[in-house]
């Protein structure tokens, strides 16, 4: 059984989720803060006490930068907890919703519905099938981890491919999908997060609850049956639980890539591995990272704004291939 944390490791564990939780604040400052027009923190708060409808900060802040802040919190820390689950549920450092097909298949899913308040349950549902049929090909051609990827990586080309051929076909009925497939939060609107608040809820609750689990499991399927853990039980709720977090993220931000797989990695760096405080400091983190990727994506080629989709593939595209290079030595991906 793992050891008690020490005293030490404890207050290390605390320093770290203080200033995550710090950078959040800040981040979130920021998203509210900078744009295409810049406003001081003294500004917003003037407008927001003001309540009044014809100031044009107000509106600004009511209808475009808190949502679409929110929006990158909520998002980012749902796909870093998605990442953890799916790391410690399928034994593979390199899963994460966008590198297994999950987000694909929640993509997919999420396309088709043609009432508001269905895209939710369809990309919940595609994330489901995508995971349990990654995973139930892995099983059939001999678990290991390189053969986790690949299949992910095969579906998740599938399900794009997929996305591609409706988008052609049917360019009327999902107009405005190229932010979806990349990936942004330009669109977002309270109303729309409204839908995926229930399914994030449920989701990060059911991730919680696993943290204990995920601890047994992670010693070993020997070790964690000798303890008297339902493995298949934990791994199909940790994947249930994924496949809530990833489509809520997806209905509503599009295909944002590569945070499930850079929050728990750098979390796990800072905090360790027990998921008890894994998964909070992950979901600090990513909530964070999207929000100031989207504050750079819209300012750094002021006025015009690139998709957050695209500087967060800029940036994971390097970290993932150098987390195959570091684990090649250690043999964690055979």
């Amino acid at each position: 059984m793992k050891q008690p944390a020490t005293l030490p490791t404890l207050r290390r564990q605390g320093a770290a989720l203080t200033v995550l939780a710090l950078a959040v604040v800040l981040a979130a400052l920021a998203g509210l803060c900078f744009g295409s027009q810049g406003y001081t923190p003294l500004q917003l708060w003037q407008a927001w006490c003001s309540g009044d409808p014809q100031n044009a900060v107000y509106r600004v802040l009511l209808h475009v930068r808190w949502p679409r802040t929110l929006a990158g919190l909520l998002a980012g820390s749902a796909l870093a907890a998605a990442g953890v689950l799916l790391q410690a549920v399928l034994n593979n450092a390199m899963a994460s919703p966008n590198v297994i097909g999950v987000n694909a298949g929640a993509g997919l899913a999420a396309l088709w519905p043609a009432h508001p308040n269905a895209v939710q349950p369809a990309a919940f549902a595609g994330a489901l099938a995508a995971a349990l049929l990654v995973y139930g090909l892995a099983l059939g051609a001999g678990v290991s981890r390189t053969t986790l990827v690949l299949a992910g990586l095969a579906v998740s080309g599938m399900l794009t491919a997929g996305m591609n051929t409706i988008k052609l076909l049917y360019p009327d009925a999902i107009a405005g999908a190229s932010d979806f497939l990349v990936g942004g939060l330009s669109g977002v609107t309270l109303s729309g997060l409204k839908g995926a608040v229930l399914y994030l809820i449920t989701g990060t609750l059911l991730a919680l609850l696993l943290a204990a689990d995920l601890n047994v499991l992670c010693l070993g399927e020997q070790s964690a049956a000798s303890l008297g853990l339902h493995i298949g039980a934990v791994r199909f709720l940790g994947i249930l639980a994924a496949a809530l977090l990833a489509g809520a993220a997806v209905s509503f931000a599009g295909l944002l890539s590569f945070v499930g797989l850079l929050a728990p990695h750098i979390a796990r760096r800072l905090v360790g591995n027990n998921h008890r405080i894994l998964l909070p400091a992950a979901m600090l983190l990513g909530a964070a990272f999207v929000v100031l990727c989207d504050v750079l994506a819209r300012c750094l080629f002021a006025p015009f704004e690139l998709p957050v989709g695209i500087l967060l593939s800029l940036i994971g595209g390097p970290f993932f291939l150098g987390l195959l290079l570091h684990g090649r030595g250690r043999r964690m991906y055979d």
